[in-house]
């Protein structure tokens, strides 16, 4: 090879060297599980995260897969199986899979993924279709408390926060928790649907699938389950109607099995930074979430003493 030759062809390894750094520099190429359908509280907060990761320059790509079913087990099953050892692998999570898991007992569990984060709660929403006879939560306990199995109540896989808190609900007035009839759903777009469509009496969830609904009155809010009113919905709580239930829900991410220490350092690292990102802070306001952001030990107490409460809740409204 002639000398310029040859210096041609070092300046080109070397300039496809630094386009390579700085592929590197802009973030990985992530896969982002989430284990809901479209529509819900999990999709809107895996496609919000994914977002954050790429303005915040941690990712380079984020590709999502929506695998719903059984509070996210089904999802969750899969992301073990299929990402062990993958350093570039995430999954959404919270409240309503630990709950599911309790209520399930499926053959995968979430200690065999790892603990990255926890990034917001949010409280529950139940909502009446506007075109419902029933027009407060008082005429709907009323109506339960007559036939448990004429309230339909909605909401997302059995042993979510909304269904726990229905059954807490049903315990307070003297309904026996195991006779409310339930119907579950795979993910909130299924649960809006079913609200709109009037095929369900009750319908509950996070102010993130039910917001715009509430806005253009083709939804009515009834109650929510937080200690006090929720900013921009006019809806009491229930326990300034006299029921003592009180539950919120969180969400976070978990990170493959099987990947070494630094690499859930790297990962966590990198959804601590998205979520100090400007596109997370309007999802955060949009959606009325509330920023939860836990990492490390204490998330991973977190998790560990969510188990314990909820499933105490779930043995004493009777789900369990």
């Amino acid at each position: 090879m002639r000398r310029n030759d040859f210096l041609k062809t070092l300046l080109a390894l070397g300039a496809g060297a630094s386009l390579m750094q700085r592929a590197d520099a802009a973030g990985a190429n992530l896969k982002m599980m989430i284990p809901a359908n479209p529509g819900g509280g999990w999709d809107g907060t895996g496609r919000a995260l994914g977002k954050a990761l790429i303005e915040a320059g941690a990712a380079a790509t984020v590709n999502y897969e929506n695998k719903g079913g059984a509070a996210g087990a089904i999802g969750l099953a899969q992301f073990v199986n299929a990402s062990k050892g993958d350093p570039n692998a995430l999954m959404v999570m919270g409240a309503v899979m630990v709950g599911g898991i309790i209520a399930g007992k499926p053959p995968v569990t979430l200690s065999q993924a790892t603990p990255v984060a926890r990034l917001l709660s949010e409280y529950q929403v139940f909502v009446v279709p506007a075109a419902s006879p029933l027009k407060s939560m008082k005429e709907v306990v009323e109506q339960l408390k007559k036939d448990p199995g004429s309230v339909k109540w909605g909401g997302g896989s059995r042993g979510s926060t909304e269904h726990i808190a229905a059954a807490m609900l049903a315990r307070e007035v003297g309904v026996d928790a195991g006779k409310i009839n339930y119907v579950a759903f795979r993910g909130g777009g299924e649960a809006v649907a079913a609200v709109l469509g009037g095929n369900v009496t009750v319908g509950g969830s996070g102010y993130t699938e039910f917001g715009e609904y509430i806005k253009s009155g083709k939804m009515r809010p009834i109650a929510v389950t937080s200690p006090t009113r929720l900013k921009g919905v006019d809806a009491p709580t229930l326990k300034e109607l006299g029921f003592n239930v009180e539950i919120g829900n969180w969400r976070g991410v978990y990170a493959a099995p099987g990947i070494t220490p630094e690499q859930r350092k790297a990962l966590t690292d990198m959804v601590l930074k998205a979520t100090k990102s400007a596109a997370w802070a309007q999802a955060v306001e949009t959606n009325g979430w509330t920023p939860a952001v836990m990492s490390g030990p204490e998330f991973d107490k977190f998790v560990d003493d969510q188990f314990a409460a909820l499933r105490a809740v779930m043995v004493k409204a009777g789900m369990i």
